[in-house]
């Protein structure tokens, strides 16, 4: 027979953490939650890494300095390193646009953020062909003028900088909403300019925001898949980035290649878990205050 005690204590433990289920559903919801994230995300994830050294770290280690796959892979890291600055830049003057402004037509430049969301990848990639393709009104100029979007590095970061535009802004901006206008207004009355109320005001209150957001930036960026595809034109050794190298080699029948690859795409969103959970470890109290000012 169970301890009235025991469930006493249960209950009281509830009331007070504000939990009214049982001690039974919460382990239920517990489970499935477990099980489904192994099922789903754990086990690929480990099934990546033992088809990637399936045929020993030899193999693995050759078909990452392939030609194509070292070209594939500073072609990415290329891409990531011009978009990822370029969206800190558009998401942090959005969201300071959004959370410390009143304007006419605000509520439609909210919901423009969130329309790569919306938006499959691959029509954004179409997008792009439309105005930059050889046929667009755009095209022909560009050719006379020697100007190369579609198929070269252009193209490639123009796209990955759309699907990750909403990373960094959607960060910031309820954090900045939270935090109000009013240290800005005081460094202002103080005598402040509008770069030092930046810099040594908004600056630090945003920044664990920012760089959560820019650690998501810089893993979706590095693994763009539908609109990279559409805009790269697929030129070995030229325009494929790392998804791109990962389909061409398992349609060639190289699994055990294509799974290499991925592995260290999988790794480089590993570290940035881990860059993320670290940071929430050692700073957690100041993260915790920053978002509660």
């Amino acid at each position: 027979m169970a301890d009235p005690a025991l469930f006493a204590a249960d209950a009281a433990h509830q009331e007070a953490s504000g939990i009214t289920e049982t001690r039974l559903v919460r382990y239920v919801l517990m489970a499935i939650a477990f099980v489904f994230l192994g099922l789903f995300l754990v086990l690929p994830l480990v099934l990546v890494f033992v088809q990637a050294f399936g045929r020993g770290v030899e193999f693995f280690l050759s078909t990452l300095a392939e030609p194509d796959s070292v070209s594939a892979i500073r072609l990415t890291l290329i891409v990531a390193a011009i978009a990822v600055p370029l969206n800190l830049v558009f998401g942090v003057a959005m969201a300071w646009a959004i959370a410390k402004f009143e304007f006419k037509g605000k509520a439609f430049l909210t919901t423009l953020v969130d329309l790569p969301f919306s938006v499959s990848p691959v029509i954004s990639g179409l997008v792009y062909v439309l105005l930059f393709g050889a046929q667009s009104l755009l095209g022909p100029w560009l050719k006379a003028h020697g100007i190369t979007i579609l198929f070269a590095v252009p193209g490639i970061v123009l796209a990955t900088v759309f699907v990750t535009f909403p990373f960094v802004a959607r960060e910031l901006i309820p954090l900045m909403q939270e935090q109000g206008t009013k240290d800005e207004e005081a460094a202002i009355s103080l005598g402040a300019n509008g770069w030092q109320t930046f810099w040594y005001v908004t600056l630090p209150n945003i920044k664990w925001g920012l760089l959560y957001g820019v650690l998501l930036c810089n893993a979706r960026a590095m693994g763009e898949f539908g609109a990279v595809s559409v805009v790269s034109g697929h030129i070995r050794g030229q325009t494929n980035t790392m998804p791109l190298h990962v389909e061409i080699l398992y349609n060639d029948y190289n699994a055990a290649g294509a799974f290499a690859v991925a592995s260290l795409l999988a790794g480089l969103a590993l570290v940035t878990l881990a860059l993320k959970t670290l940071l929430e470890m050692r700073y957690g109290a100041e993260i915790a205050a920053t978002r509660g000012h």
